[in-house]
Order: C-alpha cells, then structure tokens, then sequence
C-alpha cells in the first residue's frame, strides 16, 4: 500500500477549474466581464509556460471570494460544479482512481487552485484528501488572503511535506499524476512519476526520463 497523488486540472478533469470558474463568474456577471475575462485568460496562459506569478494570480483570483458572503458563494460554487466541472469529469479518471483504492493506497489530490473551488470536485472523484491552495477564512468571510504556502510548483513539495509530517505516511511507495511541467519538481520526488495528457515540455522531459505517459481522454 502506497500514496497515490493526483493532480487535478487537466488530468483528473479534462478542463482548469481555475480558469472556468473565472469564466462562470464572467458569464453570471457576479464580475466585470471584459477586464475580468481579459486577465483570466493572460494568466491562464501564463501558467501553461510557466511564467505565472502565483501571488499575482491569488490576488485576482481570490478577490471574489471576499466580496461576497459564504451563502452566496456556495450557491454559485453548486451551479458552477453542475454546469462546468460534471461535464468534463472522465471516467478513465475514475477508473484509475478505483485501481489505487483498491489496492490499498492513500489517495490525495494536490492541486494549485484553491481549496473552495477543488473540495467538491475531490468528493465527486470519493478522495478524501485535498492537498490545495487555502484561502483565508476570518469569521465565517474570505479575506482575499492565502493562508500558509500556495500548493504551486515547489510550493506542492512543501504543502505535500506537511501533510506527511501529520499523517505518518511517507513518499517510499508513491505516485504522482500531472498533465503540467508546472509539476516537475513534485514529479522528480516520487517513486512513479507519470504525465497525464501532458503539455509539450513535461511530455519531452518524461520521455527523455523514462516516465510512463498515459491518456485519460
């Protein structure tokens, strides 16, 4: 029995959360949808070559969060689910899933987007741990704030080490899952890195390594 970590925007799902709950605000009109829907798409791309500056992006990101009450968000966070993350859920995604509980292994996702949006996506896949990005929570209201270290390139690592330290576990028997060369640090941690439907440069890299490459599509 191992650890089996799975990212999840584009390997879990066959989409960001990050990037469609951005546009799922844009098309509520909850924010401005031209300057809104024109900085959500330059650091989505940012992030697909790596040049993301992940303080910059939670401050835009995280900013809605704190202008509405809980309530609100949570009833736009259910619709968003139903109508932007159910459709790209991929059975080949469960299905691997249901291999690793089977066999035994701890299943966590570790993701960079934060954990309101990524909570309920890990319950539809039945993982019950959530290794994400934290938002600040004061008296029941986000702040707009992070807490702790954002779950981004070696950020992952640190986030990861902390969670081990709680649970006793241990990388000597693990996978890690990634569709993004975001993630190489992480992925050159554990005992089984494998690219997911990976991006250009983390497919050359996990070939030039010897890495299994699969496809969840």
């Amino acid at each position: 029995m191992g650890i089996a970590l799975f990212d999840l925007d584009n390997t879990l799902i066959a989409g960001d959360s990050d990037y469609l709950w951005g546009c799922f605000l844009v098309e509520q009109g909850i924010v401005d949808g031209t300057s809104y829907e024109r900085a959500n798409r330059r650091f989505y791309d940012q992030y697909k070559v790596g040049e993301l500056d992940i303080f910059e992006f939670l401050d835009f990101q995280l900013r809605p969060l704190a202008e509405h009450d809980l309530a609100q968000l949570e009833h736009w966070r259910a619709q968003y689910i139903q109508e932007k993350i159910v459709p790209i859920l991929l059975p080949k995604a469960h299905a691997l899933i249901d291999r690793h509980r089977a066999s035994g292994d701890t299943l966590a996702i570790i993701t960079a987007t934060n954990r309101f949006i990524t909570e309920p996506i890990a319950g539809l896949y039945g993982i019950d741990h959530l290794l994400a990005t934290e938002p600040q929570l004061v008296a029941g209201r986000y702040t707009g704030k992070v807490t702790g270290v954002p779950c981004f390139q070696d950020g992952k690592i640190k986030v990861l080490e902390g969670w081990l330290e709680d649970t006793g576990l241990s990388l000597d028997d693990s996978w890690f899952y990634s569709d993004s060369h975001n993630d190489l640090p992480l992925l050159g941690q554990v005992q089984r890195p494998h690219a997911v439907d990976p991006d250009e440069i983390l497919e050359v890299h996990a070939r030039q390594q010897g890495w299994p490459v699969i496809s969840l599509r």
